[in-house]
Parts: structure tokens; C-alpha cells; sequence
């Protein structure tokens, strides 16, 4: 006699919090938060200052003992207002409010779904009427159910579709697989290690489910579709519970796709990318930080643009996650700078001799460092350290000793989600000041420096949605410093030009590829104008921004890169005068050489293994 081996339990019935949802409820242009309490029964909504704070929570009850699981967002009755649609697991139903101008919401209206269990809602036009659908994963009947909206509020009775015995659906998206103009589905099977696709066809049914494996035991969780390998194909990735890895399957383009690729969340990836010239030979050598292995490895560099074999060094951190190069000691031999995210420090690897480095000195920061930068904020010819902290909105001071040591910390409060920064003098009054990316309110912070080691307090600048990083140059040619920024969320960079009084222009934007993270500038052309170069996550590639010399830019041009290229900078590493680019690839764990030819184009890439990839990566629909 053979038994089913017991998968594991998906679904948690002690969270408080269990879902959140973001909408401007309100209509004060400002973000807000809704959140699906699963213990307490109720939904709250947490309305935003547009500063990053928030107010007090409002509750809004929901069904009695409908235990809500998921929270999802949309205009259900065509009013240019704002619903809520709360997946209840505990009473087999939907809630859907209905929002009204001031932030409020009225007249609850219950849609039931039978014997099934809704752990998952999305929302989408499944049929191309311009009234938005629910669809919902139903735990406990194996299937998941669609709801056609009307557009005044109102809803079918679900039609179902079976997603296979014991298939413990937990998750659904939906986009076009097959390019036929109609929407497609795609579930995460926990119980039977599956994605199900199910097509869509012109009267918004859908056909049987086809299934591809995520492999035994796997589990998977939730599901996310993206363009991943920069085909303009849909692909879909998956986080496998059971297997403790993310795994990709890329689309066909006809709703087929190839078998899936895993990547061990417990590895190591390839974060952040330092150069400078360490053993004084004249070539221009590299340093990353491998998140996950506890160390750093310099790669020293060769004549022809190619590198040598790896050398670690332990940084006792399992998330070293950023990393600056300076002569912190005046012993004219470059030294290390990282960010110890999991240990909230800074870690100093002091170089001594042409090929080493001393053990690594920590000090403290304030909550979760992510990024570093070094200059000399107190005119004393010794460099300091200044680092962004996500955890508490602060950026953190630390002023050097002649000996390489550090000061206590000073913290300067910035903008949410500081994440990374850039030093430049913006009055010019000879004194350094810092800029910050803040991801969390979309704003850029300039701190003005006095010359001493102090700040003012910060002034913010508007920026695209969720800026990431931030570095600076005179894009203008009028001697004053203006500041380029990456906006990851809307595939763009924004520029601002600075006046020389420590004020700027509004911003102006140019379109990226996906998702630009990291950004560059330099001279590709020759022509005495910057340049810009982007590194963007999920379009695979870089965007050069060829400058004209009067703060304008041309329209990008692409290069490929490796899998989710993260951290992007330039020098000339074959010392042919010409500027050359260096990529980081997260997925693959490969840095990336591209060659200059000086004319503002560039060879196709090198790239070198770095260590062990599998960054562990998270995505929304």
C-alpha cells in the first residue's frame, strides 16, 4: 500500500497583520495604506503626510468571522474613486467597499464563494469590457473563481476553474502569455509543485489548465510575472517554499515556456562593486561584496581589460551590501570601505601593502546601512565616512582620525528610505554637501555642509517614483554641480540642475529600460560633456544618455548586460584613455567589462564569475 507524502501546511492562521495594499484613497495625491487584519476582522486604512508618516489608523469592520486574508485595490463602480476587495478566508466570501471622496468608505456589499476559501484576490479586466474582475485562489476546492465585474459595483456569480486534486492553489496573476490580446492566468499550485496557465480566449473564459513543474517538494508560494530577459516576453517567477529558492520560467511568447531555472536563496550574490587601483600597478582593479558568504574579494585587473582570480576577505557579515574605496590613513595605499547591513556597522579593511589588507574594524550606524560614501567634511585633509541608514530615515557621520579610526556617529535626518548617496559642493562655498535618494517618499535630500563636520538640515526635492541612486556632475557646463537620479519604479532617470546657491531646478526625465537601480556618469564620447549610464535590474541591460553640454540628453541606448545587473560604474581598465564600464550581475553572479571605444559606443560584454549567484529577489503584481 503507498501513501501520499503530507505536503506542508501554506496557510497561517495566527497573523494579526496578514495583507497590505497601497491607493491614494483621499484624493490628496499622497499614498495611502490599507491593511487587512486576519486576526482582529477588519480592514485598516492608514492615511499618508506625504512625508513618509502616517496618521492613526481608521477600522472598518468586515463580515463577522471572516478572518480577512488578502487585500487588494481598484475602481469597481467607475467613480475615479478608489474600492477595496478583502479576501475573507474565515467565511468563504469577498468584502468589496466602496471608497468615497473624503477617504471614507460606505455600503459593503458581500460576494460569496461557496465552499472555497479565498487566500488570494487579484484584480484585472479578464475580458476587455473596461470593468475591472476579481479572481480569487480557493484553497480549499482546488480551483480558483472569477467574478465579472459590471462596472457599477456589482459582480457575476463566480465561474470556476479547476486547478487540479490536491493542488492547494495559493496564488494568481494574470497578463498576456500567448500575445493573442486576451488576458491569461497563472496560479501557484503549492500542493501539486506547479504553475497552471490558464488561457484566456475572446469571450473572457478560460481554457484547462496546462502545468509545469517547479520541481518535488518545492511548494510554490506566491507568483510574478515581469519582462526578465528583455525579449518583450512575459515570464513568471516563482518563490518555491519547499526548495528555499526563487525559480524563473521564460516565456515563449506563445503561452509556452522553457523548463524552470532555480536560484538558491541561501547563496551568496554579487551586491555592490568598488574600483581603484590597489597594488599600485598602474590598472584599475575591482571589489565586491558577495551578500551571503560573510566577505568581500578583490579582483585585480590586467592590461588588456581582463581580471585575475578572486581574493576574499571576511567581513563577518552575512549582508555586506555596499562598498566605497579612499585612502582613509594617508599611507597612499587605497582601503575598504562596506556596509554591514545584518550588523548595522560600517566595516574598514585598511590596505598596508600592495596586495593586502588588514582585518576589517567595524563601527556602529544607525538601523540598517545600506549605503557608504567617503570625503573630507571638516577641511582637515583626513577623509570621513558618511552612510545612509534605511532602518531610521538617517544618514550617519563618522569624521576620521589621522591613524584610520573613527569618531562616534552623527546622524542627520533625511527623507524615507534613504538609500543612497552622493557628495558634491551645490553653493559653491568650497565646502562638501551630501545628497540623498529617498526610495520611500520620492525625493532627493540635499544636506549643506558648514566646512566643520556639521549640516544643515536637510531640504528635499522631488523626484520620479521610488529614486535609488543618486551621484552628481556639471551636465551644463556652467560650473555648477546638478545631480542625476535613478526612479526604479517608473523606468526613468531624473535631472536636476543646479542654480550654485544649494538649490535646483525641477526635475527633467528620460525613460530607462526596467527597473534602473544604479547610475554612472563620464565622458563616453569625447566630447568634454557627461554622459550618463544606468544599470537596469530587470531589463538585463545599461542605458547610455549621451549629454549635449546644456543639461539635455539624447534618448538611451542599450547594451546587454548579465541577469539583474544591480551596481554600475566606469573607469579605463585597458588603459587606452577611453572610458570603459563595469556591471554587477546579481542572478548570475558575473560582473560585466564593457570596452569604450570613445565615440560613445561601446564592445559587447566580458564578463568574470564573481562567486556563487541566487540573490534572493521579491515582486508584486
Amino acid at each position: 500500500m503507498n501513501f501520499k507524502s503530507a505536503s506542508l501546511n501554506p496557510i497561517e492562521y495566527k497573523y494579526g497583520p496578514r495583507s497590505v495594499a497601497i491607493g491614494n484613497f483621499n484624493d490628496d495625491t499622497w499614498p495611502d495604506i490599507a491593511v487587512a487584519n486576519y486576526a482582529a476582522g477588519n480592514i485598516a486604512i492608514y492615511f499618508g503626510y506625504g512625508n513618509g508618516t502616517v496618521a492613526s489608523p481608521v477600522k472598518y469592520s468586515v463580515s463577522s468571522g471572516s478572518a480577512p486574508y488578502m487585500i487588494a485595490v481598484g475602481d469597481f463602480n467607475n467613480d475615479r474613486r478608489l474600492d477595496i476587495v478583502v479576501a475573507n478566508f474565515g467565511t468563504n466570501s469577498i468584502d468589496v467597499l466602496f471608497g468615497l471622496q473624503n477617504g471614507s468608505f460606505e455600503n459593503l456589499t458581500v460576494l460569496s464563494t461557496a465552499s472555497s476559501r479565498p487566500v488570494w484576490i487579484h484584480v484585472a479586466d479578464l475580458n476587455n469590457d473596461e470593468a475591472l474582475d476579481l479572481v480569487t485562489a480557493n484553497y480549499g476546492t482546488h480551483n480558483v473563481g472569477i467574478f465579472y465585474g459590471y462596472g457599477n459595483g456589482s459582480f457575476s456569480k463566480p465561474s470556476t476553474y479547476f486547478t487540479g486534486y490536491d493542488s492547494l492553489p495559493c496564488a494568481v496573476v494574470s497578463c498576456d502569455f500567448n500575445n493573442d490580446e486576451q488576458i491569461d492566468l497563472a496560479i501557484a499550485n503549492y500542493g501539486t509543485n506547479t504553475v497552471g496557465i490558464l488561457l484566456g480566449t475572446e469571450n473572457g473564459t478560460f481554457a484547462n489548465q496546462i502545468t509545469i513543474s517547479t520541481g518535488p517538494d518545492s511548494h510554490p508560494y506566491s507568483i510574478a510575472i515581469g519582462h526578465l530577459n528583455d525579449d518583450t516576453l512575459f515570464d513568471i517567477a516563482v518563490t518555491n517554499y519547499g526548495t528555499n529558492n526563487v525559480g524563473v520560467l521564460l516565456g515563449h511568447g506563445n503561452g509556452t515556456f522553457i523548463r524552470q531555472m532555480t536560484y538558491s536563496l541561501g547563496a551568496a550574490s554579487p551586491y555592490s562593486i568598488g574600483v581603484g587601483d590597489f597594488n599600485k600597478d598602474n590598472r584599475t582593479d575591482l571589489v565586491v561584496t558577495n551578500n551571503g558568504t560573510n566577505n568581500i574579494v578583490v579582483v585585480f585587473g590586467s592590461q588588456n581589460g581582463s581580471f585575475a582570480s578572486l581574493t576574499p576577505y571576511s567581513t563577518g557579515s552575512s549582508s555586506t551590501i555596499c562598498v566605497a574605496v579612499g585612502d582613509l590613513n594617508t599611507d597612499n595605499y587605497l582601503d575598504v570601505i562596506v556596509i554591514n547591513n545584518d550588523t548595522s556597522s560600517i566595516g574598514i579593511l585598511l590596505g598596508y601593502n600592495e596586495v593586502a589588507f588588514e582585518n576589517q574594524s567595524t563601527y556602529s550606524t544607525g538601523s540598517l546601512p545600506i549605503f557608504v560614501a567617503v570625503g573630507d567634511f571638516n577641511n582637515d585633509n583626513r577623509l570621513d565616512i558618511v552612510s545612509t541608514n534605511l532602518g531610521d530615515n538617517t544618514v550617519s557621520l563618522l569624521l576620521g582620525y589621522r591613524n584610520g579610526s573613527f569618531g562616534k556617529q552623527m546622524k542627520y535626518s533625511t527623507g524615507t528610505g534613504p538609500n543612497s548617496v552622493a557628495l558634491g559642493d551645490f553653493n559653491n562655498d568650497t565646502q562638501l554637501d551630501i545628497v540623498i535618494a529617498n526610495s520611500g517618499d520620492n525625493t532627493v535630500s540635499l544636506l549643506l555642509g558648514y566646512g566643520n563636520g556639521s549640516f544643515a538640515d536637510q531640504k528635499p526635492y522631488f523626484t520620479g517614483h521610488a529614486p535609488t541612486s543618486v551621484t552628481v556632475g556639471d551636465f551644463n557646463n556652467d560650473s555648477r554641480m546638478d545631480i542625476v537620479v535613478t526612479n526604479t519604479e517608473d523606468n526613468t532617470i531624473s535631472v536636476l540642475l543646479g542654480y550654485g546657491n544649494g538649490s535646483f531646478t525641477k526635475q527633467v526625465t528620460y525613460a530607462t529600460d526596467s527597473s534602473p537601480g544604479s547610475v554612472a556618469v563620464g565622458d563616453f564620447n569625447n566630447d568634454t560633456r557627461l554622459d550618463i549610464v544606468t544599470a537596469n535590474e530587470w531589463g538585463g541591460n545599461i542605458s547610455i544618455f549621451l549629454g549635449y553640454g546644456n543639461g539635455s540628453f539624447a534618448e538611451q541606448t542599450t547594451y546587454s548586460t548579465g541577469r539583474y545587473p544591480i551596481s554600475v560604474t566606469v573607469g579605463d581598465f585597458n588603459n587606452d584613455t577611453r572610458l570603459d564600464i563595469v556591471v554587477i550581475n546579481a542572478l548570475d553572479g558575473t560582473v560585466s567589462i564593457l570596452l569604450g571605444y570613445g565615440n560613445g559606443s561601446f564592445k559587447n560584454q566580458t564578463t568574470y564569475s564573481t562567486g556563487p549567484h541566487g540573490y534572493p529577489i521579491a515582486a508584486g503584481a
